[in-house]
């Protein structure tokens, strides 16, 4: 048996043989290339049309559904709202407008209504006590 020796790193690349490294670069050269000079980069502008945002108000919906549903307002809201968004999903963008705008109508009815009753309880409560007080 013929002994050959060959000389390895020390450090992070201990056990490796020396040569490795040359035929790592070499390759690295013979892949890439030589090294270029500098000549004018050429640019690609890609124009991506941003998807329509079209708000749904689900969320709003939903609360005027838990808080206040008045003559159910505020279920009539939501249905809208899922409508919307079902359409949205499909790509129907105008649908979804006429359901969400719909939906919007509704939620504002449902949002003052109900204001409207909590503030005439309260205001009705309030004067109940002042008068039983005097």
């Amino acid at each position: 048996m013929s002994r050959t020796s060959q000389r390895l790193f020390a450090g992070p690349h201990a056990g490796v043989p020396a040569s490795y490294e040359m035929l790592k670069e070499e390759h690295e050269v013979a892949v890439l290339g030589a090294p270029q000079i500098s000549a004018p980069v050429v640019s690609t502008v890609v124009n991506i049309q941003p998807e329509t945002a079209v708000p749904d108000h689900i969320v709003w919906s939903l609360f005027n559904t838990l808080f206040f549903n008045v003559c159910c307002l505020g279920f009539v809201a939501f249905a809208y709202s899922v409508k919307s968004r079902d359409r949205k999903m499909v790509g129907d963008m105008t649908g979804a407008r006429s359901y969400a705008s719909t939906a919007k109508s509704l939620n504002i009815a449902a949002l003052v209504l109900g204001l409207l009753i909590i503030f005439g309880v309260i205001t009705a409560a309030i004067t109940r006590a002042i008068i039983s007080v005097t």
